[in-house]
């Protein structure tokens, strides 16, 4: 039944998600304007209903039950280029997909986010854990973001220093996790930018790739980067492919742990107590020492291609937990098993990096 234009009653969520997991949601939202985000937070409140967010569905796992209350699914449109002489400011409303947005930035040689190519999901959700790979991060070029306050359902920018980043996180996660909607992001873009290679495997893929190292700025040498990029992530089925039975999944399903230094020693020392004498690959990171959380898991018993029943561990990359035709506590049983066996092996306790989103409680993390 159609309660309004932009609200449905009782629609499967399975399909609003890149795992395909979960139940069905009571009201879902389409929102293509500030506006239509206000009617949902209107109908949230008169009906007294729980209200969630959804962009792309690349991030999140439903539980089986579904969703009590109202999704509000973000789907505001726009991409503005605003040029100065070195720069170009640009404006992509939340609903925007994210992959489009850096190719579309790339063809008009702007720099800075080429290497966040293929990542699933919608441009609202990126500045909200700080989405990151190959050496960038949203944080990096991000000048501001346009958000409604939920309560009062005023509109608001907040500044780059406003949203509080961190790894993998800011403000829309953390202290202030549900008090906004993100509306649109505005990013500060280099034109003719400057490819900025930071990560050893980026670089290695470029140099057994067609990579003219002639090129160094423009759209020629961003978008040999961008491609660089995508063919590793095609590699690790974490470009979303329907023919590819390992992309049904969110990602990176673990994110790295940052260690001070005790915590990294402790680590070593029972690595060495166990009679391995690998080597632990370790980073120094801001706030830390950074230990590949697809190490921790493989070396903890949970190579790739793990199977549990109908779950498993991607074939091509160990921190994927891949659905294939399992239920929400099917696949979230297998990651307690993940997390308990790399914290009984390495006295480390993973983080959950999607959003675990359950029938009785608005969000919870195993």
């Amino acid at each position: 039944m159609t309660i309004s234009p932009t609200i449905r009653e009782q629609v499967p969520l399975a399909d609003l998600t890149t795992i395909g997991l979960g139940g069905t949601a009571r009201y879902l939202a389409s929102c293509t304007t500030p506006d239509d985000c206000r009617v949902a937070l209107e109908f949230a409140r008169e009906h007294s209903l729980p209200l969630m967010v959804l962009g792309g569905g690349s991030n999140v796992i439903f539980s089986d039950e579904g969703y009590p209350g109202l999704i509000l699914r973000m789907e505001i449109p726009g991409l503005d280029f605003a040029e100065s002489s070195r720069m170009c400011q640009v404006t992509v409303g939340a609903g925007e997909n994210w992959d489009d947005v850096v190719t579309a930035c790339v063809a008009r040689g702007l720099g800075g986010i080429e290497c966040l190519a293929g990542i699933p999901g919608t441009a609202g959700a990126t500045p909200i854990q700080n989405v990151g790979a190959y050496g960038q991060e949203v944080k990096d070029t991000l000048d501001s973001v346009n958000v409604i306050e939920r309560i009062s359902g005023k509109e608001l920018r907040l500044s780059n220093t406003d949203c509080k980043f961190g790894y993998r996180s800011s403000r829309f996660k953390g202290e202030d996790a549900g008090r906004y909607i993100v509306t649109s992001v505005v990013f500060r873009l280099e034109q003719d930018g400057h490819p900025r290679i930071r990560y050893p495997e980026l670089k290695d893929a470029m140099t057994r790739g067609d990579f003219d190292s002639s090129l160094t700025s423009g759209e020629p040498a961003l978008n040999q980067v961008r491609k660089a990029v995508l063919r590793i992530r095609r590699s690790k089925s974490m470009v979303i492919d329907q023919d590819d039975p390992n992309c049904r999944s969110v990602g990176s399903f673990f994110t790295n742990p940052l260690l001070d230094p005790a915590q990294f020693d402790a680590v070593r020392q029972r690595w060495v107590a166990s009679g391995r004498t690998e080597t632990i690959p370790a980073y120094p990171s801001p706030g830390g020492i950074k230990i590949p959380a697809a190490w921790l898991v493989e070396s903890a018993g949970f190579p790739k291609g793990t199977r549990r029943g109908k779950v498993g561990i991607s074939e091509k990359h160990a921190l994927a937990l891949v659905n294939r035709g399992a239920t929400s506590s099917e696949l979230l049983a297998f990651a307690e098993e993940i997390l308990a066996g790399v914290e009984k092996t390495f006295g480390v306790r993973l983080s959950i990096e999607p959003l675990i989103v359950s029938h009785h409680n608005e969000e919870t993390r195993p």
